[in-house]
């Protein structure tokens, strides 16, 4: 909106030159959004207590030490999402196809994750939509913004899939690539939300990975950049820094009421929108296997809720106290902000990880 209202004016006015540079409209954008989430905080929060009176329904399996935050509010993503989303309309080109695609996957997986919330407040219980509805929702939207962002995509980048440790080596996956980029979207936007289990544990590695795709969105939407890293160039990609900047700003302002002890939860509300979000910016960016390992965090919590169940329902016996994997050790007797500061740590080991691949080739 910014940019397109004064970045023209930039010939009679120097200063509005600056709306030209992608990387200062990004740092605008997350300062942004960290002031909108800080302002609006207390109001979101103080609004959700209002409509929540319970809070949010505890786990009755669940570790014993949540039955002492209830009454903690959940929901706490429409923070999440309306300072993210309102410093990108104000920061981005919105001429751009990626910025609006990104921006729906967001919001329509914000609104499942709200309906799911919803329906737990209302049935008093921790289980919301039956997985089938919740799948489908997902995975419809996921189908529809990869066939979008394919014809956003110039070829063969619209169906390839790049493979990372390898320069100029990609693979067209044909129609398969739309249920490929859909499962990636779904995958990110539910492993994220099994992450998200303590106070602040999710909002952390939400915020690292945005920053690291961000990053890397600005480097592959950039010639030099690219073709100096032997990265695929995507023209246009650039603007998902700022997308991604927002995020962050976001994230950080949402981490200061949902630090231990937490003000409020994010909920399916953010953690299915922040993972959608993810997931839908590393597939315009083609580094949807680099995704795995900057969100290696989120990988490891999702890979041992399969691993439980697939080994419960195979031998009856469990391969950890309990999933996800923060859950197991609480059981063990870890304290919660030791977990939660100690995954943030793999999460940023991680992080580097992955934007080591831009070197790797």
């Amino acid at each position: 909106m910014l940019y397109a209202l004064l970045a023209p004016l930039g010939s009679d006015f120097i200063l509005f030159n600056l709306l030209n540079s992608i990387t200062f409209r990004a740092g605008s954008a997350a300062v942004t959004s960290l002031v909108i989430a800080f302002v609006i905080g207390p109001r979101v929060i103080a609004w959700l207590k209002s409509q929540q009176p319970h809070g949010q329904p505890i786990r009755e399996d669940g570790p014993k030490g949540h039955f002492a935050k209830a009454g903690t509010p959940t929901m706490g993503g429409l923070l999440l999402l309306l300072a993210g989303i309102a410093s990108t309309l104000l920061w981005s080109n919105l001429t751009n196809g990626y910025v609006w695609a990104t921006l729906l996957v967001t919001l329509a997986y914000g609104a499942i994750g709200f309906v799911d919330d919803y329906h737990k407040l209302t049935k008093r219980h921790s289980r919301g939509l039956s997985a089938s509805n919740k799948f489908g929702l997902q995975i419809g939207v996921g189908v529809a913004a990869a066939v979008w962002i394919s014809w956003l995509t110039r070829s063969p980048l619209d169906t390839g899939l790049a493979l990372p440790f390898f320069k100029d080596l990609l693979v067209d996956l044909g129609w398969f690539y739309f249920a490929f980029a859909a499962f990636v979207m779904v995958g990110a936007s539910n492993a994220v939300n099994l992450t998200d289990g303590l106070d602040g544990l999710a909002t952390v590695p939400v915020l690292i990975a945005a920053a690291c795709l961000g990053l890397i969105a600005y480097l592959v939407g950039h010639a030099v950049f690219a073709n100096y890293l032997l990265v695929f160039h995507i023209p246009g990609a650039s603007e998902l820094a700022v997308f991604s900047a927002a995020l962050v700003g976001a994230a950080l302002g949402f981490l200061w009421f949902n630090a231990p002890p937490a003000m409020v939860f994010m909920g399916d509300t953010g953690s299915l929108s922040m993972g959608g979000a993810l997931g839908a910016v590393a597939v315009i960016i083609k580094h949807e296997l680099v995704l795995a390992i900057i969100g290696g965090l989120f990988v490891l919590e999702t890979v041992s809720v399969i691993a439980q169940v697939t080994s419960f329902k195979l031998t009856g016996k469990r391969v950890f106290r309990m999933a996800p994997l923060h859950h197991h050790f609480e059981q063990k007797g870890w304290q919660e902000p030791t977990i939660v500061i100690r995954f943030w740590i793999i999460a940023t080991v991680l992080a580097l990880a992955g934007l080591a691949t831009l070197k790797i080739r």
